[in-house]
């Protein structure tokens, strides 16, 4: 069996960005739950998938944001957005998918979490990460745990992410310590860019075995000088935008990989929950229903 792990905040963001947007009778925003649950529906359509969960930010903040005060809030996101976030855990849960509301931790440790839980499930032949983030690349073993960016049909293996970032999944921490990720808050250290973190991470693998010194270095980038001297200034702040790109893999689910099989979709849940965000025309596209109680 195949595991698939969906990053639902982004594939919220992708459906509020990318459907139309619309209101219910009350005049609620529905317009992003409406694309997310076309999406799933997609998803559990196609026919090896099985098992499969969905993690959610329930808020954007997360233990990160005590660790450092530049780190992603909520600010600056459209309230309509934000209006959806529960709207959206509610019709993922109708439609018989396992719901991960994550407050403490962030949807993608939850994802990676349950990547590293069932990759080694002598059931599972692949665990798919639905997600084209840069940080969950840290995840991905072989062609055993893979991303999927599911909008551009792209999967991603660990052939693939070398191709990509220049470095093996471990180092991909690293990379995003010095690259910086905008979307996450972490903003690098000065100089330092995808291609000279690449040529140096791909020789050192870790930022505490990259020596101070430009002269001790095996590696050339461009710059090299002007590199090490940034990061040997910036070595604690470096460290601590590593440790902000680590997921974690602890997160407390209570799930078993049974758990997560798809039976189907509940059907007075979700027939009630389309009438409210006019979105009856999904129904006919559900594979199957849920015909004895979770």
């Amino acid at each position: 069996m195949k595991v698939h792990l969906v990053d639902g905040t982004y594939e919220l963001f992708r459906a509020y960005f990318g459907a139309p947007p619309a209101t219910d009778v009350d005049g609620r925003p529905v317009g992003a739950v409406r694309g997310l649950l076309a999406t799933l529906i997609a998803l559990v359509r196609e026919p090896d998938v099985t098992h499969v969960a969905c993690a959610f930010d329930h808020v954007i903040e997360s233990f990160r944001n005590r660790l450092f005060a530049g780190y992603k809030t909520g600010e600056g996101i459209d309230p309509e957005l934000l209006a959806q976030f529960q709207p959206a855990e509610d019709a993922v849960a109708a439609l018989g998918i396992t719901v991960w509301s994550m407050v403490e931790f962030e949807a993608d440790d939850a994802l990676a979490t349950a990547a590293y839980r069932f990759r080694e499930d002598p059931a599972v032949e692949q665990v798919v990460i639905c997600s084209p983030d840069k940080d969950l690349a840290q995840c991905v073993v072989g062609a055993r745990v893979i991303c999927r960016d599911r909008r551009r049909r792209l999967d991603r293996d660990q052939a693939g992410v070398v191709e990509r970032f220049g470095v093996e999944p471990a180092s991909i921490p690293d990379w995003l310590a010095l690259v910086g990720d905008d979307a996450d808050g972490i903003p690098g250290i000065p100089g330092w860019g995808e291609k000279s973190a690449a040529t140096v991470l791909a020789r050192y693998g870790h930022l505490e075995t990259i020596p101070d010194a430009a002269r001790h270095w095996s590696v050339e980038p461009r710059g090299r000088d002007r590199l090490a001297e940034a990061l040997a200034s910036r070595r604690p702040d470096a460290l601590l935008y590593r440790r902000l790109a680590t997921l974690r893999t602890d997160v407390p689910l209570g799930e078993r990989l049974s758990d997560l099989e798809w039976r189907g979709a509940r059907r007075p849940e979700l027939e009630r929950l389309c009438r409210e965000i006019g979105a009856e025309d999904l129904l006919p596209r559900v594979p199957r229903w849920l015909t004895t109680p979770a």
